[in-house]
């Protein structure tokens, strides 16, 4: 599976980690930007991409897209066609987990947005984690899927 990943400049020092540490676990990665710290950029120049690139290939790719809180991100990349976005930006650790389980089971996310300036380095490596491993359940849940697609 290749998994896409950008930024705008809230997330480019939490995008960098979460590469390395991507590649180190043996995923491939394909990184569409931001390319340097620019505190001017604007987030959906970034993740239109990733984004476009999962909408491709929704069965064999994933996407993970970091802004400051990551909502703006979500909103963006739900724009394309079968790209389901989540948000992940903290709450307790059973809940805030839980919610990007759920969303990976129920709702097949193939999308993981992430609020860097609301959570640690480790809670979105844990985040990305769940994320990564966590199987679609489909049943009754594809039924719904397909209908988000019309």
């Amino acid at each position: 599976m290749k998994i896409y990943i950008g930024s705008d400049h809230a997330g480019f020092e939490l995008k960098s980690k979460l590469i390395a540490y991507l590649k180190e676990k043996g995923h491939e990665v394909e990184d569409k930007g931001a390319f340097k710290l620019d505190p001017e950029d604007d987030y959906p120049d970034f993740i239109k991409l990733v984004a476009e690139a999962v909408s491709k290939d929704p069965e064999n790719s994933r996407g993970i897209v970091i802004g400051g809180s990551g909502q703006g991100e979500a909103i963006e990349a739900n724009r394309f066609k079968h790209v389901r976005a989540e948000v992940y930006y903290g709450g307790s650790p059973d809940s805030g987990l839980e919610t990007v389980k759920l969303a990976r089971q129920d709702n097949d996310s193939n999308v993981l947005s992430l609020g860097a300036r609301l959570i640690s380095e480790e809670e979105a490596k844990k985040a990305v984690e769940i994320f990564l491993s966590t199987p679609f359940g489909g049943g009754r849940h594809q039924r719904r899927i397909e209908k988000l697609d019309l």
